[in-house]
C-alpha cells in the first residue's frame, strides 16, 4: 500500500509540475505580443493641414528620443477618420474638437474618446467679393459648415459680430431657425465644409473652419474679415482614441509630445496666430 500510495502522489506530483510548464509558454507569448504591440507604429488619421504638418514635425524630430513610431494617414473629410478609428483601421487621429466628437457619437453611435487638446484653428469669415462686414449686400448669401457642430459655431461667430441675432441662450446649437435678426436678410448655404473654400467664387462670404482655409492658402489671422477668440473657446483640436484605448502607452508618449513645450513653439513659430496651442 505504501508502495502505491507513492507512486499515485508522485503521479500528481508530476501533472501538477506539467500543468505549471505548460502555461509557461502561454505566458511569454502574452507579454511578447503586447512589447510587440507597444513597439509597433501607432496610426494616425489627420487632416492635411496643419495636422499632418505637426504631426510630421513630432515624428521627424521627437519621436524616435522616446522610442514612439508613427504611422500617418490624410484624410479630406470629417468622416472617414472617425469611422474608420471606430473600425479598428486607425489607432488614434488628429483632425478634431471635442463638441464635433460628442456630436459625432451620439448621432453614428461611435465610442471614441477624446485625450487631449492640442491647438484651436480658429474658425474666420472670409470673401472674395468684400473688404469687411459692412459691405455685405442685402440679400446676400453666405455659406457655412453643414455639420451641426461648425454651423452653430459659425452662426456665433456671426452673431458676436453683429450680422445676425440669435435666441437668447442657443449659443453654438444653434441653427438657422434660431437666427431672430438678420437685418440684410442673407440666405445661409449649408455645405460640407471641406468645401467651403470652393464656394468663394459663387458666395458673397463663408464661415471656414481653419484648417480647410490654410488648405486653400488663406491666412486666418490676416486674411479673415473676422476670426473667433481664442480666450475661452471650446473648439481645441486634439487627440482621440477608440474607447479603452485611453491608457496605450504610445497614445500617453504623443499625447506628451504634442502638448509639449517643442510643439508649442513650432506651432507659433510656423503658424503666426492662424493656429494656437491649446496650452
Amino acid at each position: 500500500m505504501r508502495r502505491t500510495l507513492g507512486l499515485a502522489i508522485a503521479a500528481v506530483v508530476a501533472l501538477v509540475l506539467s500543468a505549471c510548464g505548460s502555461s509557461s509558454p502561454d505566458t511569454a507569448a502574452t507579454s511578447t505580443s503586447g512589447t510587440a504591440a507597444a513597439q509597433a507604429p501607432l496610426k494616425v488619421g489627420v487632416s492635411p493641414v496643419p495636422h499632418a504638418q505637426i504631426l510630421k514635425y513630432v515624428a521627424d524630430n521627437l519621436a524616435a528620443a522616446k522610442g514612439l513610431k508613427l504611422e500617418i494617414v490624410e484624410f479630406s473629410d470629417y468622416v472617414q477618420p472617425n469611422l474608420q478609428l471606430q473600425d479598428g483601421q486607425l489607432d488614434a487621429n488628429y483632425f478634431q474638437h471635442k463638441p464635433y466628437l460628442d456630436d459625432f457619437n451620439a448621432s453614428k453611435g461611435t465610442k471614441l474618446s477624446f485625450v487631449a487638446p492640442v491647438h484651436l484653428e480658429p474658425l474666420g469669415l472670409y470673401s472674395k467679393k468684400v473688404k469687411d462686414l459692412a459691405s455685405l449686400p442685402q440679400d446676400g448669401a453666405v455659406a457655412v459648415p453643414n455639420d451641426a457642430t461648425n454651423l452653430g459655431r459659425a452662426l456665433k461667430l456671426l452673431a458676436d459680430n453683429g450680422v445676425v441675432t440669435l435666441k437668447d441662450g442657443v449659443g453654438t446649437a444653434a441653427t438657422e431657425r434660431d437666427v431672430t435678426g438678420n437685418p440684410k436678410n442673407l440666405t445661409f448655404r449649408p455645405l460640407e465644409a471641406a468645401q467651403l473654400p470652393r464656394s468663394l467664387d459663387d458666395v458673397d462670404a463663408a464661415v471656414i473652419n481653419g484648417n480647410y482655409a490654410l488648405e486653400a492658402n488663406l491666412n486666418p489671422s490676416s486674411d479673415a474679415l473676422v476670426l473667433e477668440k481664442a480666450e475661452g473657446n471650446p473648439y481645441a483640436n486634439g487627440l482621440v482614441v477608440a474607447q479603452g484605448r485611453e491608457s496605450d502607452p504610445r497614445v500617453k508618449t504623443l499625447i506628451e509630445l504634442l502638448t509639449g513645450a517643442d510643439v508649442k513653439k513650432y506651432i507659433e513659430d510656423t503658424f503666426k496666430g492662424s493656429v494656437i496651442p491649446a496650452s
